[in-house]
Parts: structure tokens; C-alpha cells; sequence
């Protein structure tokens, strides 16, 4: 069986927009820049998809030094503040006055932009940014593949914002892979991915529809941790660091 690494992408801020890109480093944090960013409440409280799906329509770009929206000013940043991701509190870097006021008439909410700082550690070990769970996410081209089959109108991997496509696993294979390997690269996947309203969102109109939840529910609903919950894909943390590139053979264990 050969596995390849079929697709990369980052989000550079939590809940907006990603980029595909050919390759990418791997941090202890993640993927670099992935979810580096956050719009926040006005109180430090993250804003998400879940309650303003228009921020599906957001297309930031980042260099490593300016974040930019389409027709938005410049990020200036300013001082550091807490800020809280599902209640856990860490530290963020105002980005300006202006890039909030154009994300607000954007969104229609009254919002800030944060970049991450400090340090956010993990309960089962290992740190990332602003990103939920564990800092990488993975999915297989045939899982999706195996959904559409049951969906009336397939549905494009974008809609659930994997970091790491891969093909060869075959349908859920990745549910039984516990590590991946990709050159130095050594991921550990440990938990199954949750799926939330985010996945009924379509990320091109930010209109919300029934599926593909409702489908996936019939037949991934599973109990991990005592949780039960929609599970589609897996989440991990890097244990080995380097680059990761488009096409590059991945082994699987």
C-alpha cells in the first residue's frame, strides 16, 4: 500500500478562509502559521463559524510577517491581551483599530484581531496555537470519497479544513493509524475528529444546509474518552519536525 501526501493546508486565522500550498513546515505548534491568528469578542471570547459563518468567506494571506484580507488595511499590532479559546485563557497580540473596524463592517459584529504569543500547552502534551484539540488534523481522500457515495450532492475537502489530505489509506483507513511519517516529519495521531456545525457550512457562500452531519451521524457516530460524538478524520500532535511536500511518500502505522 503507498500513501502520499495528496494535499497541505493552512489557516492562517481560526475559522476564516485556508491556503493550499505545496509545502510547509512543521513546528512543535503545527503547521507554520496555521491558525496563528483569531477574531475575537470584544471580552477575549474566540469567534467561530459555528455562531458567524461568514467567516468562511474570509481569504487572509500571510507572508510570515503581514497578514492581509481582500481590500483590508494592514495589521499594526499593538498590546498583548488574554484572549480564550473554549474557555482556556492565553495571550494574544492586538492587530489595530483598522483591521478591526473593516473585520466588523465584514462580519457585522463587533470584533478584534489577535496573533498569537506566549505558549499554549496541551493536557495530553505537546503545544499549538489557537487551533481546537491537537494542532493537526488529517483526513483521507477515500474517507471523503466514501462519504460522497451516501451524500446526494458530493461535498469538496475543503468543507472539513483537514490539514493533511493523504490518499492510498483507503476508506478510513486513518482510524487505525496511530503514527505517520513523511521524511523527518513524525506525527502521532491520538484521537478521532469530533465534527461540529462547521462541516454543514459551505465555505464558498457561508450558507449552513443539514448535511453532511446528518449522513455522518448515521454511521460515525462513535464514543471516544467517554465522549460521544461525530467522528470524521484524526487529530494529532508532531513528534518528529521538518517540512512536509505535496506528492512525498507517507508510511503509516
Amino acid at each position: 500500500m503507498t500513501v502520499v501526501v495528496r494535499q497541505l493546508n493552512v489557516f492562517p486565522v481560526k475559522s476564516a478562509g485556508g491556503v493550499s500550498v505545496d509545502d510547509v513546515e512543521v513546528l512543535g505548534t503545527g503547521l507554520r502559521h496555521d491558525r496563528e491568528f483569531m477574531v475575537i469578542r470584544p471580552d477575549g471570547r474566540h469567534l467561530s463559524q459555528r455562531e458567524v459563518p461568514r467567516l468562511a468567506l474570509l481569504r487572509p494571506s500571510f507572508d510570515g510577517v503581514k497578514l492581509t484580507f481582500e481590500s483590508a488595511p494592514v495589521c499594526e499590532p499593538g498590546l498583548v491581551r488574554e484572549v480564550t479559546v473554549h474557555g482556556q485563557v492565553c495571550l494574544g497580540v492586538d492587530q489595530g483599530d483598522d483591521v478591526a473596524e473593516w473585520l466588523g463592517r465584514t462580519l457585522d459584529e463587533d470584533v478584534r484581531l489577535v496573533r498569537f504569543a506566549g505558549v499554549r500547552v496541551l493536557k495530553r502534551g505537546g503545544s499549538m496555537m489557537y487551533g481546537d484539540g491537537e494542532p493537526i488534523s488529517v483526513l483521507s481522500v477515500e474517507s471523503l470519497d466514501d462519504l460522497n457515495g451516501r451524500l446526494e450532492e458530493p461535498l469538496p475537502m475543503e468543507r472539513f479544513r483537514p490539514n493533511i489530505v493523504l490518499a492510498g489509506l483507503g476508506a478510513y483507513g486513518e482510524d487505525a493509524v496511530s503514527r505517520i511519517r513523511v521524511g523527518e516529519v513524525e506525527i502521532e495521531l491520538i484521537r478521532p475528529c469530533g465534527r461540529c456545525l462547521i462541516v454543514n457550512t459551505d465555505q464558498d457562500t457561508a450558507r449552513r444546509s443539514r448535511e453532511p452531519l446528518r449522513t455522518l451521524a448515521k454511521y460515525r457516530t462513535q464514543t471516544f474518552e467517554g465522549s460521544r460524538s461525530i467522528m470524521f478524520g484524526r487529530l494529532g500532535v508532531p513528534s518528529g519536525l521538518g517540512t512536509l511536500r505535496v506528492g512525498e511518500a507517507a508510511v503509516c502505522s
